[in-house]
C-alpha cells in the first residue's frame, strides 16, 4: 500500500528530530558544569612568595613564644605545649549538632642572629572535621545447645567519624592571629625586661631591697 504524502512529512520530521536529539545528547556532557572526564586533579600551591604563615618579630625567642601562648589562651585554645621554641593548642567547634571541627594551632619561634633580639614566628593551623555516625547494635541471647538467638531489639549509638583533615590556608585567619599576637608581644616586653633587670642585680642587693620593702 503506497504511503500518502500526509504520512511522509511527519515521518521525515520525526527522523530529523531524533537525529538532532542524538547529536545534542552526544555534545551535552562537554558543556555540563561540574563534569570532569579525567577525574579531579589537585596541585598544592605551596612554596610561593607569600608570607601568610610567617612574621619577623623584634623580640627574643622566649618572649615571642610567650606572646603566642597568651594569644591562644585568650581565644579559648587548650594549650598542650609551651616551650621557648614551640607553642601548640587545640580548640573545638560544633557549628551544628551533626558536625564537629577540631583546630590545632602551632607556632614555632626561630631566633635570628646571635643577639637573640629578633625572631621568626611560623604559624600553621590544622583543621579536622568529624561527623556523627549512627551505629545499630542488635541484641542477641546465648542459649545452651542452640547457640545465639537474635532478639527483635536494637539500639543505636552515636560515634564521631573523622571525614577530613586540612591545613588552614585562609590568609585572613593568620592575619587576625598575628594582629592579636603582636599585642601580646608588647605586653610581654616589660615583664621580660623586669626579669632581666632582677637577674642583673647582685643577690645581696636584691635581698636588701626586699627587706627594705
Amino acid at each position: 500500500m503506497p504511503f500518502s504524502p500526509s504520512l511522509r512529512l511527519p515521518l521525515g520530521l520525526a527522523f530529523l528530530a531524533g537525529a538532532a536529539a542524538l547529536a545534542g545528547c552526544s555534545g551535552m556532557p562537554d558543556a555540563m558544569p561540574g563534569l570532569e572526564r579525567n577525574g579531579a586533579s589537585f596541585t598544592p600551591n605551596d612554596f610561593d612568595s607569600s608570607s601568610t604563615h610567617m612574621r619577623h618579630i623584634d623580640a627574643s625567642q622566649e618572649r615571642t613564644c610567650e606572646a603566642a601562648r597568651r594569644a591562644l589562651l585568650s581565644q579559648g585554645y587548650l594549650v598542650s605545649t609551651a616551650t621557648r621554641e614551640l607553642v601548640a593548642g587545640r580548640k573545638y567547634y560544633q557549628p551544628n549538632p551533626d558536625t564537629h571541627y577540631e583546630v590545632e594551632m602551632r607556632v614555632v619561634c626561630a631566633p635570628e642572629g646571635a643577639d637573640n633580639d629578633r625572631t621568626s614566628a611560623f604559624a600553621s593551623a590544622l583543621q579536622d572535621r568529624y561527623v556523627i555516625k549512627k551505629v545499630n547494635n542488635s541484641a542477641s541471647l546465648g542459649v545452651g545447645g542452640i547457640g545465639s538467638v537474635s532478639l527483635p531489639f536494637s539500639a543505636s549509638d552515636d560515634t564521631l567519624v573523622k571525614v577530613g583533615s586540612e591545613t588552614i590556608s585562609d590568609a585572613q585567619f593568620y592575619e587576625r592571629f598575628f594582629q592579636l599576637f603582636d599585642r601580646y608581644v608588647r605586653v610581654a616586653m616589660p615583664a621580660a625586661q623586669n626579669t632581666a633587670q632582677s637577674i642583673a642585680i647582685p643577690l645581696q642587693e636584691r635581698e636588701a631591697l626586699e627587706q627594705a620593702r
